[in-house]
């Protein structure tokens, strides 16, 4: 997210995707609404309902930053998006304004588009310091009494954000001060790790480990704003990246994750986003699709867990957690593995275990504290199914979803 975007996302209503040779032929896969895991187009939506509807179909149920006169587009496309209007982006002098000012704006806006059925909720700003924190509060408070049904949404730096930019010491108190004053409906961050010379910038799991223990503190869910198209040292779009930082994300207990971008901007060194500059799809659009799909099929099974633990084995980044922390699992091993653990309803025991080699496949085994068959959630089919034979691989970058079952 940089200047020349202007910022978030999240939004769409549920319906049905295409899904012709995933799982079955010929069948469809529902889609999840927003509410329920956010997979977001990031960036402005491009004003052509045909390019929007490509967004769907992708896989994507949230169209992106969309200005009023374009809501129709997105309506017709079957999305819905987060308004953007000049009079409530809210930039450092706006973020002074006093609240008769706010409450003025935030009205008319809202009352502008009210019942329009492509509205999700309103973007406010991308990658705020602290020193606005205070004037977003009063924003965000405008908005939640004025269209509660609707969420403003603002979007936070990484973790390799300099002091400058964050307006606080430290990355941890940059995320409490923003969760304590401004207290916004779910946080949401980026960060871009996977770079050109095929090695994952540090501090990514830490940028992770930092936002779960935040949200997990607030009760709000966060979303991860991760890579979907080459620029500066940044790695080309691969399906091993796409998968690992989709699988990550969910690890982690992630309710959402936005690509940056799906249309490629015509500045720099921009390639290989999902749209290309000429409007034409690339190879990362089925990549992608292909990634979004197995959220959408896994999302039913994984929407239910409660998130309990996450480590890392054998391989422990720094400020991260390793085995010895964790609730569930006795022993896993195969390669660098990443496991969240997590619970149901009935407290039984889940795991989602990330293969975090970014180049090659691994074969891995688990165990679990307590005695059970393991079953694991298809990806392809979103059925419960045996763990056993092949599916004891991961490839690069993927993640399988296990359940611990009584004993057989």
């Amino acid at each position: 997210m940089r200047g020349i975007f202007a910022a978030s996302l999240i939004a769409v209503l549920a319906a049905t995707v295409p899904t012709a040779g995933a799982g079955q032929p010929g069948k469809e896969t529902r889609m999840l609404k927003p509410e329920e895991f956010a997979i977001l187009a990031w960036g402005w939506a491009p004003p052509d309902v045909d390019l929007i509807r490509g967004v769907r179909e992708c896989g994507c149920n949230l169209a992106g930053i969309v200005p009023v006169e374009n809501l129709d587009m997105v309506k017709d496309a079957g999305l819905k998006c987060f308004v953007f209007d000049t009079t409530t982006h809210v930039g450092d002098a706006e973020a002074g304004l006093p609240d008769t000012e706010i409450e003025k704006r935030v009205r008319a806006l809202t009352q502008r588009v009210a019942g329009h059925p492509a509205v999700f909720g309103y973007y406010l700003r991308d990658e705020p310091g602290a020193g606005a924190f205070d004037g977003l509060a009063r924003w965000t408070a405008a908005f939640r009494r004025i269209a509660p049904a609707t969420p403003s949404y603002i979007n936070l730096f990484p973790n390799y954000a300099n002091e400058a930019q964050l307006g606080t010491k430290t990355y941890e108190e940059h995320l409490e001060r923003f969760l304590t004053v401004v207290k916004p409906p779910v946080l949401c961050y980026d960060h871009y790790a996977l770079m050109d010379d095929g090695s994952l910038r540090d501090g990514y799991f830490q940028n992770l480990e930092a936002v779960r223990n935040a949200a997990i503190k607030h009760a709000v869910p966060f979303w991860n704003v991760v890579l979907s198209n080459a620029h500066f040292h940044y790695a080309e779009p691969s399906p091993a990246g796409l998968r690992f930082q989709a699988y990550t994300t969910l690890a982690y207990g992630g309710k959402g994750i936005a690509y940056f971008t799906y249309c490629a901007p015509p500045v720099g060194n921009y390639r290989l986003a999902p749209v290309d500059q000429f409007g034409n799809r690339t190879p990362t659009w089925e990549m992608l699709r292909n990634v979004n799909l197995q959220i959408h099929r896994l999302g039913p099974a994984y929407l239910k867990l409660k998130r309990v633990n996450v480590f890392h084995h054998p391989d422990v980044p720094s400020g991260c957690k390793g085995i010895a922390t964790a609730k569930h699992v006795a022993e896993v091993a195969g390669g660098s593995l990443l496991v969240g653990e997590f619970e149901d309803a009935e407290g039984s025991a889940w795991a989602m275990v990330v293969n975090k080699d970014l180049h090659r496949s691994t074969p891995f085994s688990i165990r679990f504290k307590s005695p059970g068959a393991i079953r694991m959630i298809s990806a392809y089919s979103g059925q419960e199914e045996p763990w056993a034979g092949e599916n004891g691989w991961l490839a690069a970058g993927q993640g399988m979803l296990l359940r611990l079952g009584k004993r057989q």
